[in-house]
């Protein structure tokens, strides 16, 4: 029936009463409290992120890692709320951002970068550095580099990036010899057998601590091992995060060459150097971890470099 129709039926008028005092007081009440929900309200947006800041969605391999808490809260208060966005397979973390579905991600170092680069024909770009972890060669047989018989069999890792630095690890250990000395992106190919004490068994990365009771010893990277709660202190030995050899495993904040720039990104990777995520980062790898500050244009040479390096080993 329309609005406008005489057959509509209008409900009396309801009568009036007078308000008292007590009446007034309320009222007042009321209005104050509806005032502060709608400022509440207008100043909080629809994903909960107060006004003023700026959430950055970022990707990530270790959300379940206890110093993003300490890490979310020191962004928080500079104004940056931290979206984490979890990769169980790191091959995906940076098509993701390439394909502007992350903002930043922080799981990789500059070699892991350089190649997907390189395969990928992307820039994607440093924009501030994290740290180091040590490369570790661990046995359930033996006590010392030394008792590692001649002829033993030593586990690593079967990716191109962390096979490369075990050979150089045991190189560096002086139980295999590679010819010419070995690069970033040796392969066991490249031992010298004749000159080496051990010989190598390639295994998938997350394997190398199952694969510790059979075999000699085992290289094995630091998240494996402090999964599977090895001891870092009991490592028979390890490469130097803090010798220029490791640079190529510089870990970095990364996000897309348009934004190497930006102001917030830029920022985040200063708080991370804040004494109550810097703690944390280090008790969380058992004080392993070395914290890198090195200049973003540092970071992009080392880049350069090993992007070029990876260019001519696939000609």
């Amino acid at each position: 029936m329309s609005e406008n129709s005489s057959d509509d039926a209008v409900l009396p008028e309801k009568p009036r009463r007078k308000r008292g005092p007590l009446a007034g007081v309320i009222l007042a009440v009321v209005v104050v409290l509806v005032a502060v929900v709608l400022i509440v309200v207008n100043t909080t947006s629809d994903s909960g992120t107060s006004a003023g800041h700026t959430t950055v969605k970022i990707g990530v391999t270790d959300a379940s890692a206890d110093y993003w808490k300490a890490f979310r809260q020191v962004a928080a208060e500079n104004g940056i709320d931290l979206e984490l966005v979890n990769f169980s397979d790191y091959t995906q973390a940076n098509p993701a951002l390439a394909q502007g579905q992350l903002d930043v991600n922080l799981f990789q170092h500059l070699l892991f970068l350089a190649n997907y680069n390189v395969s990928a024909n992307q820039d994607l770009t440093p924009v501030g550095s994290t740290y180091v972890v040590p490369l570790s060669l661990y046995s359930r047989k033996h006590a010392t580099v030394a008792d590692i018989p001649r002829g033993g069999q030593i586990a690593i890792p079967n990716d191109p990036t962390n096979q490369a630095r075990a050979l150089l690890v045991l190189q560096s250990a002086g139980l295999i010899s590679l010819r010419g000395g070995g690069t970033v992106l040796s392969t066991p190919a490249e031992i010298d057998q004749a000159a080496s004490k051990v010989t190598v068994t390639p295994v998938d990365a997350s394997q190398t601590v199952a694969a510790l009771p059979s075999v000699d010893g085992a290289i094995v990277n630091n998240n494996f091992a402090l999964d599977a709660n090895l001891d870092p202190s009991t490592a028979l030995f390890n490469d130097d995060p803090a010798n220029p050899s490791a640079e190529p495993y510089i870990n970095t904040f990364v996000t897309r060459a348009q934004d190497k720039d930006n102001p917030t990104y830029l920022k985040l990777a200063q708080l991370y150097r804040d004494p109550r995520v810097a703690g944390e980062v280090r008790a969380e790898s058992k004080n392993t971890a070395v914290l890198v500050e090195r200049p973003n244009t540092d970071l992009q040479a080392i880049l350069d470099r090993l992007e070029q390096t990876v260019r001519a080993a696939k000609k």
